[in-house]
């Protein structure tokens, strides 16, 4: 066991620290931070080495619009040892009550998926992460060995090619499920005390809707609003829980690139509080 096991950074539980976000925001958006240094607007030197600078920019026009930031790993990563950097301080740059999820759908054998834990959860002390399930629950283990982080698993994934694999049909049991149900029903036995949530896409929102009727009380993050024109009222519908919560709503492009002038905070402030708002009136239209 690792030292970052022994002292969690918040006694409650990621599904808390998200409700209590979303309540403080009155929001369920989750704002991607996806720097593309050839998109920076004026006034921001196209280089690697600004991507920290944008990134805090883009927090600080959006920091009581959100309930949770979500990097991309791929982003920080092409742009070697300043986008790791980026990555690794971008916990600091955001207020301690927002969580933040690193988007990095790590997945791998345990004792690299050891690694890999460690490395999010104590060294970037990052709030959540996504894995890919397809090597079992051993490659997650160690990262639900954090009780008080969460792993967000792939179930259904916004891309058009998802269902070469993730809508086929498995059989076992004299009956038959997706690949996608499989890892949902799978998801709910590893959770535990609130560490364990599901992606799927608001490009999907029929598997959506099943999604959420087969895990009522996991957290789903869903991609696929903005630029991939995902249906937000139908995803919102599709995916909120019993009490009007469960999800995360993540815009990234829309948000952060709304304009390429000096007005661009504004612009992604402007965005952000739009989507914000439209999300709220579709849970109030899933409600009535």
């Amino acid at each position: 066991m690792t030292e970052g096991l022994l002292v969690p950074v918040d006694s409650r539980s990621f599904s808390q620290r998200l409700r209590a976000a979303q309540q403080t925001q009155e929001s369920l958006l989750c704002v991607g931070l996806d720097p593309d240094i050839n998109r920076f607007p004026d006034g921001f030197a196209r280089t690697p080495e600004s991507v920290a600078d944008f990134n805090r920019a883009i927090i600080e026009a959006t920091v009581d619009l959100a309930c949770c930031y979500k990097p991309n790993m791929g982003f920080y990563l092409q742009y070697g040892i300043p986008g790791v950097e980026a990555l690794a301080r971008l916990r600091d740059d955001v207020p301690s009550h927002i969580p933040v999820l690193l988007d990095a759908k790590l997945g791998d054998i345990s004792v690299t998926s050891a690694g890999y834990a460690k490395a999010v959860f104590e060294t970037w002390r990052y709030d959540a992460v996504t894995v890919n399930p397809f090597l079992g629950h051993d490659s997650l283990e160690p990262f639900l060995a954090y009780s008080d982080r969460a792993i967000f698993v792939l179930a259904k994934t916004s891309n058009p090619g998802s269902g070469m694999l993730q809508d086929r049909l498995l059989a076992g049991d004299g009956a038959s499920e997706t690949v996608t149900m499989a890892v949902v029903r799978h998801a709910r036995e590893w959770s535990s005390g609130g560490n364990v949530g599901l992606v799927a896409g608001a490009t999907w929102p029929r598997q959506l809707a099943e999604i959420r009727q087969a895990a009522p009380e996991l957290p789903i993050l869903i991609p696929g609003v903005g630029a991939q024109e995902g249906d937000l009222a139908a995803a919102v519908s599709a995916g909120l829980d019993a009490e009007g919560y469960g999800i995360l709503v993540n815009a990234s492009r829309a948000i952060t690139y709304a304009s390429a002038g000096r007005d661009f905070q504004q612009a992604a402030r402007a965005a952000a509080l739009a989507l914000r708002d439209g999300i709220n009136a579709a849970r109030s239209g899933a409600a009535g």
